[in-house]
């Protein structure tokens, strides 16, 4: 039989027969849908056909409030629930682990692991969350294991914690590590991944912390009933004869941090290779002191999951100034190029690329590119790589580098406006280095992709990625010393710094510039786009503009008589998934739940929901036979989990 069918044949096996109502229930078992994070779901009930008539059929509110005690607050409302055995588990943003009945969405219980007891620097600007958990078996036996800031928990059926895992319940990750880790040094966002009697997490250090002798990036194994450790995978070499230890000038990896795998990991199974998608080193946007390509950093790493061992990698970006992390779980497809059957993994990334690798030697599937780059910094201190890796195929998904020719031209007044801001920043293609004045880089910091990742259509062979347009400045300023998280000479906690939001609530934080233009961005929209890309040809087969825009650019004054597009394009990082109803569910920056057509792009309808959504949708069919699509929306105590189906006359 042809491979790629065999793999569509068990992957609509995994999801259950659409059309057997004997055994209705079709389940979602894992955050990404299954270990491959394809994001796809066989279910056909609801289609092109009748999804105009979806509608909310229930809703369940964390209700998390601000603790004023521990100066914490919950943030983004960002988890994908789980379906097993008619029971949705989700985490909330203060990590709690939740129960719901999956046709009704009670609440059945919930289980609160006090995370906020370890402080706000943990988390982030926007306040603490958690994008989901893991869970394993069923029935009685059934286990969730949740990662909470510094603590790993196992949880029973019944939410209460296993006594025989770790202690009473949870394990400590910071024990053992090569340096000391505080609880303000390390966090989890993404849920575990279980593999036979393994559960596997990697980690967050904040990029916030930058100075000597971090927190080096580790993926971990423990034992599923125990809780001891099994293997565990630094992402910095710990030995000055460890494999990329070399690249590493001065012995740089000894007190070098980061390169965590903070998003989602893939699995295939039946092979046993597990794939790490790796972050940004230490410092994020100068490496004056981590000199060299820096390896694992920005790479795929693919290990053994029964040992840990590197099996291959490949690195995106050689010494990282850009923080163009590996932000999502990357998919694991079958293909056909040009006649040959390819068990391949995909992996998007915020520069804009998808890289495609055969799953068991890691060799691209199209030719990837060594180019020279800009080695020209102002930095005292820099020496950027001088090649970048290009994949020759797919084109990139998103915008890439920056000219006054990109300049917002919406109207004539904000075309000028533009101009002259841009002028004053340092303009070049993808990799243009960081610089003392600001460089305005493209994609942005948050992407091209982000953590919501992509979707496959294992059918058709598309995969489905949003990405985020237009340009964020780039600075680095000479580090002022009030900052305690801070050592490195040179940091991004300026004026016009990336992510130098991440400073505001620490000594001396750095009073951010403001665009002159207000939120109208400097580049010409759209500002976000979902793409579908044929893994098959390694061709873009479509791309559309993905939002409205928010309120706030469409009602500000230098736009009032301006003739607008319908669609400016909303940014957001949550991602879409498929459905064999040949449709492509995402949501993200508005108040709706978009519905899009996978054969061309079309906007079907869109469904309001009463706060923005914020998550990465999921669905699954009940015991009753009806299918829901589930989206979490808001943020802190305006958020909830929304549960969407067609109504009951209108199913079959």
């Amino acid at each position: 039989m042809n491979r790629l069918l065999l793999a569509t044949l068990l992957v609509l096996s995994a999801g259950g027969c659409a059309q057997d109502h004997a055994d209705p229930m079709v389940e979602w078992p894992m955050v990404g849908a299954d270990w491959a994070n394809s994001k796809y779901s066989a279910l056909r009930d609801i289609d092109r056909s009748n999804v105009e008539q979806l509608e909310i059929a229930w809703e369940w509110r964390p209700d998390e409030q601000p603790i004023p005690e521990f100066k914490t607050r919950p943030g983004n409302f960002e988890a994908t629930p789980v379906m097993v055995d008619g029971v949705l588990y989700l985490s909330t943003m203060y990590a709690r682990a939740v129960a719901l009945d999956a046709e009704t969405g009670e609440e059945l219980w919930a289980f609160d692991p006090e995370s906020w007891r370890y402080g706000h620097h943990g988390g982030g600007p926007g306040g603490f969350k958690n994008r989901g958990l893991a869970v394993k078996g069923r029935g009685k036996d059934l286990r969730i294991y949740l990662g909470s800031r510094v603590d790993l928990w196992a949880l029973d059926a019944d939410g209460n914690p296993v006594a025989s895992f770790g202690d009473n319940g949870k394990v400590r990750l910071t024990e053992d590590f090569p340096h000391p880790v505080t609880n303000e040094m390390f966090d989890q966002t993404s849920p575990p991944l279980v593999f036979e009697d393994l559960v596997i997490v990697g980690s967050r250090i904040p990029d916030r912390v930058q100075r000597k002798f971090e927190t080096p990036g580790a993926v971990q194994a423990f034992d599923t009933n125990t809780g001891e450790r099994r293997w565990i995978f630094y992402t910095i070499p710990q030995s000055s004869d460890a494999y990329g230890a070399d690249t590493w000038e001065d012995d740089s990896w000894e007190y070098t941090g980061h390169a965590n795998v903070w998003t989602l990991m893939s699995l295939d199974a039946e092979r046993g290779l597990l794939y790490l998608p790796t972050s940004t080193p230490g410092g994020d946007y100068w490496g004056g002191r981590r000199l060299g390509a820096n390896l694992f950093a920005e790479s795929l790493v693919c290990v053994d999951v029964r040992t840990g061992k590197r099996k291959w990698h490949f690195q995106a970006v050689h010494h990282g100034l850009w923080d163009y992390d590996f932000p999502a779980a990357p998919n694991l497809v079958t293909i056909n190029v040009d006649g040959r059957t390819i068990d391949a993994v995909a992996q998007v990334s915020k520069q804009g690329f998808t890289y495609v690798f055969d799953r068991v030697s890691g060799e691209p599937v199209w030719p990837i590119e060594e180019r020279a780059v800009s080695t020209e910094s102002d930095v005292p201190g820099e020496r950027p790589h001088p090649t970048q890796p290009f994949p020759t195929k797919p084109p990139p998904f998103s915008g890439q580098g920056i000219s006054l020719d990109d300049a917002n031209d919406l109207t004539p007044e904000v075309n000028r406006l533009a101009r002259e801001e841009m002028a004053t920043y340092r303009l070049g293609p993808l990799f243009t280095p960081p610089s003392l004045r600001g460089t305005l880089q493209r994609p942005r910091v948050d992407g091209g992709a982000n953590w919501g990742g992509a979707a496959f259509d294992p059918a058709a062979g598309l995969l489905f990625v949003r990405s985020n347009e237009g340009a964020t400045a780039n600075q680095v300023c000479e580090n002022h010393g009030q900052n305690p998280d801070i050592d490195v000479a040179f940091t991004n906690d300026c004026p016009r710094g990336a992510a130098a939001a991440i400073f505001h609530d620490r000594p001396g934080g750095a009073k951010l510039e403001r665009s002159r233009l207000g939120p109208i961005p400097l580049t010409k929209p759209p500002y976000s786009k979902l793409t579908a890309i044929d893994l098959n040809s390694g061709e873009i087969a479509w791309s559309v503009a993905f939002g409205e825009g928010s309120a706030l650019l469409r009602k500000h004054p230098l736009l009032k008589d301006a003739d607008l597009p319908d669609r400016l394009g909303t940014r957001a990082v949550s991602g879409p998934i498929v459905t064999a109803g040949g449709l492509v569910f995402l949501g993200g920056g508005e108040p709706f739940l978009y519905a899009f057509d996978a054969e061309d792009g079309r906007e079907v309808t869109r469904i309001a929901t009463e706060f923005r959504t914020s998550g990465s949708p999921m669905t699954y069919r009940s015991r009753s036979g009806r299918q829901f699509i589930v989206v979490a929306t808001g943020a802190g105590p305006d958020a909830s989990l929304v549960a969407l189906a067609l109504p009951k006359s209108a199913e079959n």
